[in-house]
């Protein structure tokens, strides 16, 4: 040992100490440089020009490998990497608006330090600026073939797992291959349907006694297939357009089509919006048909007319001309025709909604009041006008709320494009699968990087050092731990296309949740690495840049 009880290098002459390495420079995400074909594999690391990396406080190097005479006392070798931590949980990959990642803190001295997360004030680097530097980089040909993480290799953290189905209540089945769920909240408004349209039944067919609530339930349940059908036919029209759809819910207030990508045209949308309401109409044709078969003023006769009344009013409301209805829908695709662009056209149709809204809460009790619904307004009581009251504030929330879910996610979609793998992939260092991880930031440092691959005697990648388990690492133990007691293994999902962006890049992290992905050209050559936690971040800070 030195005097500073540090381990010296393998042989037994003294070494000159210097300073030691500091942690990867911190830079920006790579820039999207122009497409390269045939290119020769690239053997100058991506070093910044003017960033030379920063120099540690005075003490030992973090080259320095242990000495095989003199181990350090406090420290079993053979024991070292034991106890490093290797099972945190992969960061939840952004899907829509979420809080900004708080700064990262380690509490350990700059030397050896992991990557740092990006500054939101960084630049990207110029394209094809680089320095030369030996064959330790991150755009090394490394072949196209899978790495596994067997052998050295082998990570100690969990593999990601694919996410849980997406849930929402009861699972009633997969129409073309589409799971339909059941809120809780849809059995609450069940109930409410059987109690009104039973009370309804006691006036028409009073001889019905109690079993009138049995007639008011099959009620609920026959609306609430009909509402399904609307529904489906938004699912089929998207399906139809190579549009995934996540699920069907139905809920209080009817149902909802989760629709995951925006149609590619005016048109589409247009069609995609229309085809609920129009299916709507139908029924309650069909339903009008059927009463002219069955005696009026029986429990066939009430039901059929309460399903076609029932199916007029789900069109009728749904054509009203505001987000998040199907007529904002219809409004949004006129106006997205006319100018040209899809954000006009949710900006109008969205505004429209929330004055449907205040319209709704203000206009609906007045009408009962009034007796414009068709109710005598001598017999409307205070209790009456209590529900019709909270039933329209109830109503208005939801369009107001909805208009506004549609601004924010247009606002969405218009940023998604500026999300690009290559523009935030972090450049990456390969190094063999013993290599300690004192020396695997050294080498990381010297060549401006801020990310660790894991690759075999071939070059081929096997797993990516986690940044987070590094940090786990205090600095005197870091000559002792090798890099592959602190990687994830590579599996398919965690491999992904440099060209990857907006909503695909998304669908890509959202499907294998990790902390970090191996980015790749099309030839399969390593571009470097992305953590989930940088694209967060330049979510969060397109989401703030107004439009």
């Amino acid at each position: 040992m030195d005097e500073s009880g540090q381990p010296r290098s393998g042989n037994d002459r003294a070494t000159d100490r210097h300073p030691g390495p500091s942690a990867p420079a911190t830079d920006t995400p790579h820039p999207d440089p122009e497409p390269h074909q045939n290119q020769t594999r690239p053997t100058t690391p991506h070093t910044p020009p003017d960033e030379p990396a920063t120099p540690a406080p005075d003490g030992p190097s973090a080259s320095e490998q242990p000495s095989s005479e003199q181990p350090p006392s406090e420290t079993d070798p053979a024991k070292a990497g034991q106890g490093t931590p290797s099972d945190e949980k992969p960061a939840k990959t952004p899907a829509g608006p979420a809080t900004p990642a708080e700064p990262h803190h380690p509490g350990t001295p700059e030397a050896d330090q992991p990557p740092a997360a990006p500054r939101a004030d960084e630049a990207p680097h110029p394209a094809g600026e680089h320095t030369t530097a030996p064959r330790t980089l991150a755009h090394s040909d490394t072949g196209t073939g899978r790495g596994t993480g067997t052998g050295g290799g082998t990570g100690k953290g969990r593999p990601p797992r694919r996410p849980k189905e997406p849930g929402g209540g009861l699972l009633m089945g997969r129409p073309f291959g589409v799971p339909v769920y059941v809120a809780p909240s849809w059995f609450l408004v069940a109930a409410l349907i059987t109690w009104v349209f039973g009370g309804q039944l006691d006036r028409v067919l009073p001889e019905l006694g109690a079993a009138r609530y049995l007639v008011s339930l099959f009620f609920a349940v026959a609306f609430y297939a009909s509402v399904l059908i609307h529904e489906l036919a938004h699912t089929v029209a998207a399906l139809r357009f190579k549009l995934p759809v996540r699920r069907i819910q139905l809920q209080f207030f009817g149902g909802v089509s989760e629709i995951e990508k925006e149609s590619e045209t005016p048109g589409r949308e247009f069609v995609l919006a229309f085809v609920g309401p129009l299916l709507s109409l139908i029924l309650a044709g069909i339903f009008y048909l059927a009463m002219q078969t069955v005696e009026r003023g029986t429990v066939p006769g009430v039901l059929v007319a309460g399903l076609m009344i029932s199916n007029l009013i789900v069109a009728a409301f749904n054509l009203l001309p505001g987000l998040p209805l199907d007529g904002g829908r219809m409004l949004r695709a006129v106006v997205w025709k006319i100018t040209g662009k899809p954000m006009s056209g949710t900006i109008a149709a969205a505004w429209v909604g929330r004055a449907l809204a205040v319209s709704v809460l203000i206009g609906l009790p007045l009408l009962t009041q009034t007796g414009a619904l068709g109710s005598n307004a001598e017999d409307v009581g205070g209790m009456d006008t209590v529900t019709d009251a909270l039933l329209a504030a109830i109503l208005a929330a939801i369009i107001w709320t909805g208009a506004g879910n549609s601004l924010r996610m247009a606002r969405l979609r218009e940023h998604l494009p500026e999300l690009r793998a290559r523009n935030l992939t972090r450049r990456a260092v390969p190094v063999e699968t013993d290599t300690p991880l004192s020396e695997a930031l050294r080498r990381a440092n010297d060549a401006g990087a801020r990310a660790l691959v894991v690759v075999d005697a071939d070059g081929e990648p096997l797993s990516l050092v986690r940044e987070a388990a590094i940090v786990g690492v205090p600095e005197h133990r870091r000559p002792w731990v090798d890099v592959s007691g602190l990687a994830q293994d590579l599996t398919d999902g965690m491999r992904i296309s440099a060209e990857l962006a907006g909503e695909d890049l998304l669908d890509v992290l959202r499907a294998t949740p990790a902390t970090e992905y191996l980015v790749v050209e099309e030839s399969g050559e390593i571009y470097g690495v992305l953590s989930a936690a940088d694209v967060e971040r330049a979510f969060v800070k397109a989401m703030a840049r107004p439009n």
